[in-house]
């Protein structure tokens, strides 16, 4: 029993060494010391760019690897390790205190060189900087290395430029290599419409300007441009030239003559939003150059206003002023007189239109007052004509139907009263009337092929006088376009009109006027025109009649824009059943025309 003790003992006084023992080595464990998460820095935020760029490193690393295995001894200084990674941020990874660290990658364990039971261990690394001064810091630097990246890529191509060419290929795979090390270093990221941002394509043709461009030709490259006048456009026309002509006067008793002949026209055109307004006029003036004398003048001018009112109504006016001198051929034209009174008219109208559904209505008030001058006799006296002074009024009612929106058909009705300035004329006639008038018509509007009305009828004048007879007949009135084709206008025009007279015993005559019209571009800068005109007089109370034929051609070929020469030739016949009325009259003019 007592010489087993000693071993007890001896066994315990071992467990207590060996719990001492272990006691020390867990101490010297728990000693302070930087751990290895700390010294890799994985505790913190990564940087992608610095992913991306010791990516981009090692692709490079293994191209230069593969390039000194095919290229040998003689590619080994082009194959120079590359500068070690430096982060944009200081503090980003650790320092490299080797050469051989430059080729590891930040993912990689580092080497265990520090000793935990050293005296003097290594300092702490300092800690990250926050990340949105990181950020900032980045920006900077990025944009130094840009500048400083374009300024190597210029020296470069200079450079290169230069170079021998048998030393193009090795050139070019320095640049690129040093390329590929600047991209990896400035590299920019990828924005969302980087897709849409394609380079342009060097070989791809160049576009053209816009001064060089094909112009769209003009329809009429000829026609008047006009001048701007306030709110107006203004388009004037001057003829000036020379008519030679059979019949002067376009009388029985007329003879040949050379004239000068002065024609003015023009047209105004506004320019407003809503609203439309349009002025026309002419002014013909003939002199005799040699032969019959002849010195007269005519004009007229019109203007026409459209205004659009509440509740779809349209309302038209009219005003127009005409003087011209009585023709010789008239029924009332004075034998033996110098010139042949002057004849002016002041006309003027208010109509108002309205839709409803495809119903069209329309109202029109006129009036035309007629004045003369007196005629200048060859004894030197003169001849008063205020006995044919006279006003016309009239009211005309139109209802139309729209079948379709190119054809509406309507029916009209006038009813009117001339009044003569003086109750009783010269004769002691009382020469006023009254005017009624039915007619039915078509309205075509098939924009430029067809368009215009037609419409016929009767008319009656019932003289206040019973000794006379009332003016009555047919009624055909006309105006319509035609264009079978692109530079081509065929027009017909149609009117009747009561001539009243204050001849003794006759109460006047219906004249009938037809014209045919046709217009033809054979260039642009050529044009054709030509008309046939026909025109019937039937007296009342007899069995007169006059029957005028007359026909006329011309060209006018512009030498520019704004003048051209021009020419027609014209004839005209007159028969009649009534003695001393007949009478033939041919003409040809040549003259220069301008326009603005």
């Amino acid at each position: 029993m007592t010489g087993a003790q000693p071993e007890t003992k001896r066994g315990r006084t071992g467990k207590a060494v060996s719990t001492l023992l272990l006691a020390a080595s867990v101490l010297a464990l728990l000693r302070p010391m930087p751990l290895h998460a700390q010294e890799t820095e994985l505790r913190g935020e990564v940087s992608e760019s610095a992913i991306l760029s010791d990516q981009q490193r090692k692709v490079r690393q293994m191209s230069r690897a593969r390039a000194q295995d095919l290229n040998g001894p003689a590619t080994a200084t082009a194959d120079a390790p590359a500068d070690p990674y430096s982060p944009a941020s200081p503090g980003a990874v650790p320092d490299e205190t080797d050469g051989t660290a430059a080729n590891d990658s930040i993912f990689d364990q580092p080497a265990a060189t520090d000793d935990p039971f050293v005296d003097n261990p290594s300092p702490p690394k300092p800690r990250r900087t926050s990340t949105a001064k990181q950020r900032a810091d980045d920006a900077d630097k990025k944009a130094d290395n840009d500048t400083a990246g374009k300024k190597k890529t210029k020296a470069a191509d200079k450079k290169k430029t230069k170079t021998d060419p048998t030393a193009t290929g090795a050139t070019t795979a320095d640049t690129g290599t040093a390329g590929e090390d600047q991209d990896g270093a400035n590299r920019r990221a990828v924005t969302i419409d980087s897709v849409d941002r394609q380079k342009l394509d060097p070989g791809a043709e160049r576009t053209a300007s816009i001064e060089g461009q094909k112009i769209k030709p003009e329809d009429d490259p000829f026609a008047a441009t006009g001048i701007k006048v306030g709110t107006f456009v203004f388009r004037p026309t001057l003829e000036q030239g020379f008519t030679a002509t059979s019949n002067a006067d376009a009388s029985s008793g007329g003879t040949s003559a050379v004239l000068s002949e002065t024609a003015l026209r023009f047209s105004a055109t506004s320019d407003w939003r809503e609203n439309s307004a349009t002025i026309d006029g002419y002014g013909i003036f003939r002199n005799t150059v040699s032969g019959q004398k002849i010195n007269d003048a005519q004009g007229r001018i019109e203007g026409q206003l459209n205004v659009d009112l509440d509740n779809e109504l349209r309302a038209i006016a009219k005003l127009g002023y005409e003087a011209v001198p009585e023709s010789a051929s008239s029924p009332d034209a004075i034998a033996g007189v110098t010139s042949q009174p002057l004849r002016q008219t002041v006309d003027g109208s208010l109509g108002i239109e309205k839709d409803v559904g495809k119903m069209r209505y329309a109202l029109t008030g006129a009036i035309t007052h007629d004045f003369y001058g007196d005629a200048d006799l060859s004894d030197g006296t003169t001849l008063s004509q205020k006995d044919r002074d006279s006003t016309l009024y009239s009211a005309t009612l139109r209802t139309g139907y729209q079948v379709s929106p190119a054809i509406t058909p309507f029916v009209e009705v006038e009813a009117g009263r001339r009044v003569y300035d003086l109750r009783l004329d010269s004769n002691l006639y009382e020469r006023s009337s009254t005017r009624l008038g039915a007619r039915a018509g078509l309205e075509l509007d098939m924009d430029d092929k067809l368009s215009g009305e037609f419409s016929v009828g009767w008319l009656r004048e019932a003289i206040d006088d019973d000794r006379l007879p009332a003016n009555a007949g047919p009624y055909v009135n006309a105006d319509l376009k035609w264009s079978p084709e692109r530079g081509t206008i065929v027009g017909l025009t149609g009117r009747t009109t009561i001539e009243s007279t204050t001849t003794a015993g006759e109460s006047g005559d219906v004249l009938y006027s037809g014209r045919l019209t046709g217009e033809r571009q054979v260039r642009a800068n050529l044009t054709a025109n030509s008309a046939l005109g026909l025109d019937w007089r039937d007296y009342t109370g007899s069995d007169g009649h006059d029957l005028i034929l007359s026909a006329e051609a011309g060209l006018t070929w512009w030498l520019n824009r704004y003048a051209g020469l021009t020419t027609r030739v014209r004839t005209e016949k007159l028969n009649s059943n009534l003695a001393g009325r007949d009478y033939v009259a041919n003409s040809i003019f040549l003259g220069l025309k301008v326009q603005r």
